[in-house]
């Protein structure tokens, strides 16, 4: 009979460890009740020890937003605290617990204490506490969450006590301590949750069973804190590099059943401080610590997880084999792409009353985490995999305007124009029903129909899109005067459509209303050349510069208002300034010093040797003009200049491009510019090299193509020319220079007839070409026909109003 009572106890000992380690505090007191039934000579005081926990734990689950919010919880309204409190009294009074029981209520009365707001007795109760006894080996699983809370507890306890303003020494020296205590914490926390997913999935010793935890099991208060508070404690003190290096050490811990939760907050915590804090050229590898750079401006000499080591490590995946993000947004977006899919997987799409709040609250989250990947996608220009994401969370969208208004942005964005176009009219349909969004939902219409003018090949169709999208905008512009973003793409449709005249006055509503927007300065710079007013468009293009120095788009634009102001000689200085400044900020063979960023071993580090790296491709313009510094002959110069360069940019482009391709178009277009420069001035020389540096990037890009095709026909290589035109035109069948260098040119070889069918194709898609209207003059005034003289009177119409570069650079976004 003993031993099947022993046997019982040892059962309901074990069941109430289970019940401790996975926090089923429900559960407790039935246990109490048959362990005192069973037991053969009781133990009150650990009984009464479990349910004051049960009762404390159950308290603090019940009033999580008053915790939060650091609201003391008071006995008089809390029974069951007062309980727990009255039992805890009770039993330290007593003294019996044994020293591994006497910690537990030493802990938990530091609880108590803390939620209550008493932090000087809870520190005071952690210093209590034997962390040794909670550490050691087969101890149960709850210590670990014990030895978590402990840690957060202390730590927050030291964040929450004032100190006199002459103590800075002092207060240093706290937020040190209560830093190690969240660390350690964190790491006791993610070993607990480890230890508890082997725990359950293994049957028990002494009862010979096993159980499944909750796939996303409820954390309380101080597990949640243990788990979030030394990267919310970084980032809120401005250590962001050191915020973000915990959170992807968090993120590097093997994943457990209950961290789900904890993961998806994490992540997106990520995500938004890479997105918001770090550029791409302060960007660091995942693996390596942050760099010292960095540290430095934190006051630190190493990352903070080197300082405290952890008292017990949780599990983390091997980094052998795994994928490296190279640059901020890969991380990121990468980052995101995860977090989305659990978001989505495990929404609440039931439309119950009493899901309501799960619902909004599944919202939320899943709304910030298409926020963050729409901010990181854009700047990759990924704008049908925004779409694509998007259209998984309508499931759970039900009358969510945001998400259908950003799902209806980026299927415009990503050229889905049918598909965004009904969605914008389905909101701007609502009529007052659609409130303030109404006005954005007609500027959609108006980009939509503004896009599809660009895109529609027959004139007739794009006369009535052009048509559409002007009363759209002109109808979104009633609505809301005020938004300066509407009446800047007002003023671009009147551009676009040459009501140049009538563009300027949206378009200084748009100024006065925001300043320094970079679309609205340019735009009046093309407004002002159109209206053959160079120099004032200039000055307006130094402003814009002047506020948004590294802009490429007002750069391009620059250097053609110099070249038809000062020649091309002038305007090849900003191209060299502009190849600078795409060295300074993209050039992605520079390293940083080894210790900074370098995942690599210790061993491995100490062999790099800094001067051996190779060193960055130096980019400048050629020049082979002056031979007299030199015996060779120009011709040498030149030869041995381009067969340099040649090697050098082959290198880069096959060995060292890194990052995202729009920095390498960036960096072809600049090159193909100073060519077209160098052919202006006749330097044939130095336009070769330009274009075969473009060509080394992209050599089957249809803008290199066409460059090589112009340097071939000003050396009088007529029919390698049509040979480029041709394989540009098959890449790029619509490409308006393309197609009127190729009609001139059969114009020019005898052609006539074919030149006449190309160039009528020009004037078809790009109506608003005058190059192409004067080449189809040009091609039946060869034929006799009486149609060439209104082919260049509609080319000289068109030229009166033509700016230096197309309106159509202005971005239509939004």
């Amino acid at each position: 009979m003993a031993s099947r009572v022993s046997l019982t106890q040892l059962r309901l000992e074990a069941e109430l460890d289970r019940c401790r380690a996975e926090c089923q505090w429900d559960k407790v007191p039935a246990l109490v009740e048959l362990l005192h039934a069973a037991r053969v000579h009781e133990d009150d005081d650990y009984l009464t020890l479990v349910m004051a926990e049960a009762l404390l734990e159950e308290c603090l689950l019940e009033n999580l937003d008053l915790l939060r919010s650091l609201t003391p919880l008071l006995d008089k309204t809390q029974p069951k605290l007062c309980r727990a409190k009255s039992l805890l009294n009770a039993v330290l009074s007593r003294g019996c617990l044994m020293p591994r029981y006497l910690n537990e209520a030493l802990l938990l009365m530091a609880k108590v204490h803390y939620v209550q707001g008493r932090y000087w007795d809870a520190q005071g109760m952690c210093a209590r506490v034997g962390l040794e006894e909670l550490t050691k080996e087969d101890q149960p699983t709850y210590h670990l969450r014990l030895l978590a809370e402990a840690f957060a507890i202390k730590g927050l306890s030291l964040d929450h006590q004032t100190v006199s303003a002459v103590s800075r020494v002092r207060l240093s020296e706290r937020e040190e301590e209560s830093m190690s205590c969240f660390l350690r914490a964190c790491d006791a926390a993610l070993s607990y949750m480890q230890e508890l997913d082997k725990t359950v999935m293994t049957p028990h010793s002494k009862t010979g069973k096993s159980t499944l935890p909750p796939v996303d099991m409820e954390l309380g208060y101080f597990l949640q804190a243990a788990l979030q508070s030394a990267y919310l404690c970084l980032l809120q003190r401005g250590h962001l590099a050191q915020g973000a290096h915990q959170l992807r050490r968090v993120l590097r811990v093997v994943e457990s059943r209950g961290s789900q939760g904890f993961r998806k907050s994490a992540a997106r915590k990520l995500a938004e401080v890479l997105l918001s804090s770090v550029s791409e050229d302060s960007y660091w590898p995942p693996l390596g610590p942050p760099p010292s750079a960095w540290l430095h401006r934190e006051g630190a000499a190493a990352s903070k997880d080197a300082i405290y080591p952890t008292v017990k490590p949780p599990h983390r995946y091997s980094s052998d084999s795994c994928f490296c993000p190279q640059d901020v947004v890969e991380e990121a977006v990468l980052v995101l792409l995860i977090t989305e899919s659990m978001s989505s997987g495990e929404a609440v799409i039931s439309r119950l009353p009493d899901q309501a709040e799960a619902r909004q609250a599944s919202l939320r989250d899943a709304t910030s985490v298409y926020d963050l990947l729409t901010i990181g996608m854009a700047r990759r220009g990924q704008y049908a995999m925004i779409s694509e994401c998007l259209e998984r969370a309508m499931k759970f969208s039900f009358n969510e305007f945001h998400l259908w208004h950003q799902l209806g942005l980026s299927l415009m964005a990503a050229g889905k124009l049918e598909e965004a176009l009904t969605l914008s009219q389905r909101v701007a349909s609502m009529g007052k029903e659609a409130g303030e969004f109404l006005p954005r939902a007609y500027l959609s219409v108006g980009l939509c129909y503004s896009l599809k003018a660009s895109e529609a090949s027959l004139r007739a169709d794009r006369n009535e899109f052009n048509k559409k999208s002007l009363r759209a905008l002109s109808k979104a512009q009633s609505l809301d005067p005020q938004d300066a973003q509407i009446a800047m793409y007002l003023a671009l449709q009147l551009a676009l459509v040459r009501q140049v005249s009538a563009a300027m006055e949206p378009l200084q509503i748009a100024l006065s209303l925001r300043g320094d927007d970079v679309h609205s300065l340019h735009l009046l710079t093309l407004l002002l050349s159109a209206q053959k007013h160079p120099q004032p468009a200039l000055e307006t293009l130094n402003l814009a510069l002047s506020q948004h120095p590294s802009n490429f788009n007002l750069l391009f634009t620059k250097v053609k208002l110099e070249e038809a102001l000062f020649g091309p000689a002038a305007a090849l200085q900003t191209c060299e300034e502009m190849l600078q400044e795409w060295q300074s900020r993209y050039d992605v063979s520079r390293s940083s010093e080894t210790d900074d960023s370098s995942s690599l071993p210790i061993a491995e580090k100490s062999e790099v040797i800094p001067g051996a790296r190779k060193p960055s491709i130096h980019l400048t313009l050629p020049d082979f003009q002056d031979a007299s510094t030199s015996s060779l002959s120009p011709s040498s110069v030149a030869a041995s200049r381009l067969e340099a360069a040649l090697s050098e940019v082959s290198d880069m482009s096959s060995t060292r491009r890194q990052g995202p391709t729009y920095i390498w178009t960036t960096l072809e277009r600049i090159w193909l510019q100073a060519g077209e420069l160098f052919m202006a001035d006749g330097r044939l020389k130095e336009a070769q090299f330009c274009i075969a540096e473009a060509s080394c990037l992209f050599p089957n890009s249809h803008s290199v193509l066409l460059q090589r095709g112009r340097l071939a026909e000003l050396r009088g290589h007529l029919e390698e020319a049509k040979g480029l035109y041709d394989e540009a035109l098959a890449i790029h069948p619509t490409g308006e220079s393309i197609l009127v260098h190729m009609g001139r040119l059969l114009v020019k070889t005898g052609r006539v007839h074919l030149g006449e069918k190309v160039l009528r194709d020009a004037v078809q898609i790009h109506s608003t070409s005058h190059e192409a209207w004067s080449g189809l003059g040009e091609a039946l005034q060869c034929l006799g026909s009486s149609q060439a003289p209104d082919c260049f009177l509609t080319a000289l119409d068109l030229e009166a109003f033509c700016p230096i570069r197309p309106f159509s650079i202005i971005p239509r976004e939004l």
